[in-house]
């Protein structure tokens, strides 16, 4: 057997994608997971077993909306390369291309349980590039890559309106932004639609949201705006992720009847402008209730990322039931950013990414004593 393989046993497991077992045993190969069940799961023979009584074993959590490496924590201006503030459509650039893994946030996401996290471009433009899924550990991102693209960041609102505007370019309105993201669709179909198109890095990202091989990432926080991006979604055909989703809730009958996501979040965090008057953790039980896939996010830095569980924390607080909570911070962010089948629950064949918590994760009083990624303690 390989360095990573091992099993634990006698901890309570929560696969997320099944009930809790109670002594439960978990068993890694080879850097995957191979089995999981209860006390008398057999362990093939060459495998090293430890003692995992009174411990909890968690899928590593994921968070589906960060800045974590391009938006590098005490750095100030050097270390900040969230947004291309030089074009409102820099559908081009990539999040990949800015990240540092040196970050102390990776670090911290390590110690919060946090494994994979989606890396986003910033909300200063209309269209703000590629986003990236990674893992939390690896010298360089290339070998932490889960998935790359794994989306295109929008925005709408009074980020890129206020930015532009006050260069006195379009957009200097919301009317402005909805025109720019129509028309950069307008532009794709045009070039989906040529026989020998010139090579155009911008177009061809927009052909992958139209093609449906990537989500549309679409940061909103009103319900004004998010109508908007549901309706230029539904005249172009794309996949759609809402991101904050701050007044999601005063239209999540609507949200859930068209299968959007929502990334919801942050909350541990002052009400900084306008948009963000009517954020409540109670939002998300509204958004549940109404059968919207929810997932909660810490939009690091504005929240550290080792708050990812407090946040849902805070929801169950308010009525969330614990098991959607925790779909909310594991396998539901996975499947936003189409790597459910390596990670966000325990099951065998997934990549072995979870964490050894001291007691129930919900429990503030809990604390995450091993990490493991691909099988190895990190």
């Amino acid at each position: 057997m390989t360095q990573a393989s091992f099993a634990l046993r006698g901890a309570t497991i929560l696969p997320v994608t099944a009930g809790p077992i109670e002594h439960g045993t978990i068993v890694v190969e080879n850097g995957r997971i191979s089995a999981v069940g209860g006390p008398d799961l057999p362990v093939p023979d060459g495998v090293a077993v430890t003692d995992a009584a009174g411990k909890w074993i968690v899928p590593g959590l994921v968070d589906a909306h960060t800045h974590l490496g391009v938006h590098e924590v005490a750095e100030g201006w050097a270390g900040n390369d969230t947004n291309e503030m030089t074009d409102p459509n820099t559908a081009y650039v990539r999040a990949l291309d800015g990240i540092n893994p040196a970050e102390p946030g990776f670090a911290e996401a390590l110690q919060g349980g946090v494994l994979a996290v989606c890396i986003n471009p910033g909300s200063g433009n209309v269209i703000g590039g590629e986003t990236v899924a990674v893992k939390t550990v690896g010298r360089y991102v290339d070998e932490m890559v889960l998935r790359s693209p794994a989306g295109v960041k929008s925005a709408l609102g009074e980020n890129p309106k206020r930015v532009y505007g006050e260069q006195k370019k379009t957009p200097s309105t919301r009317l402005g932004t909805a025109g720019v993201l129509r028309q950069a669709f307008v532009e794709a179909e045009n070039y989906r639609g040529a026989e020998s198109p010139d090579r155009n890095l911008t177009l061809e990202t927009l052909t992958k949201v139209l093609n449906r091989e990537i989500p549309w990432r679409q940061h909103c926080h009103r319900a004004d705006d998010i109508a908007t991006a549901l309706r230029v979604a539904e005249e172009f055909g794309y996949d759609l992720v809402l991101d904050h989703g701050t007044e999601a809730h005063l239209l999540a009958d609507v949200i859930a009847e068209r299968g959007v996501p929502v990334i919801f979040g942050p909350l541990l965090c002052s009400r900084s402008k306008v948009e963000t008057v009517n954020r409540f953790p109670a939002n998300a039980v509204t958004l549940a209730e109404a059968g919207v896939t929810l997932a909660i996010a810490t939009d690091h830095p504005v929240v550290p990322i080792e708050h990812l569980i407090v946040q849902a924390m805070l929801c169950v607080k308010e009525g969330l039931d614990r098991d959607t909570a925790l779909r909310a911070v594991t396998i539901n962010p996975a499947k936003i950013m189409g790597v459910d089948d390596r990670i966000g629950s325990l099951e065998a064949g997934k990549d072995a990414d979870f964490c050894v918590w001291s007691g129930d994760p919900l429990d503030f009083y809990s604390k995450v004593e091993q990490a493991y990624i691909d099988g190895r303690p990190v």
